[in-house]
């Protein structure tokens, strides 16, 4: 099952161009079984995101993309996040403390949001992000780098913004999800690798040391 794990929707992402409609019509197209509500330094979608699940089926989960003092972090399984922001550490052992999941957004991407060398001095994260929609190959081959070197799960996302930055990179769990509950369960197993959308269909990383042999700018 793919799965995209960051997104933005127009909400409370005031730099999004997306509606959920519209990233749930594209998602299902692609073959997405999901999707994942991101925004930046907010959950203020998560009750609103149940709401459309429970109407349409379609499971939509919502988690966090929260600016540290050292760069982006992804989290999901917490009830908020905090109004300022804090060092990478101190939001990573926020998380750890409420049983949440945590990874790295785009950790080397070259605008002052990512991680970068923190990756290597905060403890506790779960992952990082070695396919990022938006974010150019050598930053994401980098990262896949780190991963493995910190046996961290590598992970897939869109990062989406816009219509076209939908599904193009996604993570594939091995199992069914239907629940926020299995999500946080085959998360927390490890078992699910990075894809990206080609030619009509997702090709899956099968290992740390596949090559990322694709323009991710150009998907």
């Amino acid at each position: 099952m793919f799965i995209d794990v960051h997104m933005h929707e127009m909400t409370y992402s005031k730099d999004s161009f997306l509606k959920l409609d519209e990233i749930v019509k594209i998602a299902k197209e692609k073959g997405l079984g999901a999707v994942c509500i991101t925004d930046h330094d907010s959950m203020g979608f998560k009750e609103y995101a149940q709401e459309y699940t429970e109407k349409t089926g379609f499971p939509v989960f919502v988690g966090v993309e929260f600016y540290s003092l050292q760069g982006d972090i992804v989290a999901f399984g917490i009830e908020d996040c905090p109004k300022e922001r804090i060092p990478a550490q101190d939001f990573i052992d926020f998380v750890k403390a409420q049983g949440g999941i945590c990874f790295a957004a785009h950790p080397f991407r070259n605008n002052r949001r990512g991680l970068e060398e923190h990756v290597l001095k905060v403890k506790g994260l779960d992952g990082l992000e070695v396919l990022n929609g938006s974010t150019s190959k050598e930053a994401c081959r980098k990262a896949a780098e780190y991963a493995k070197r910190l046996s961290l799960f590598p992970l897939g996302a869109s990062d989406c913004h816009v219509p076209e930055k939908v599904g193009v990179c996604v993570t594939y769990f091995p199992e069914e999800i239907r629940t926020f509950g299995q999500f946080l369960a085959a998360f927390r197993k490890g078992d699910m690798k990075p894809a990206y959308y080609k030619d009509g269909a997702y090709r899956i990383l099968y290992s740390y040391s596949s090559p990322i042999d694709v323009n991710i700018d150009e998907l």
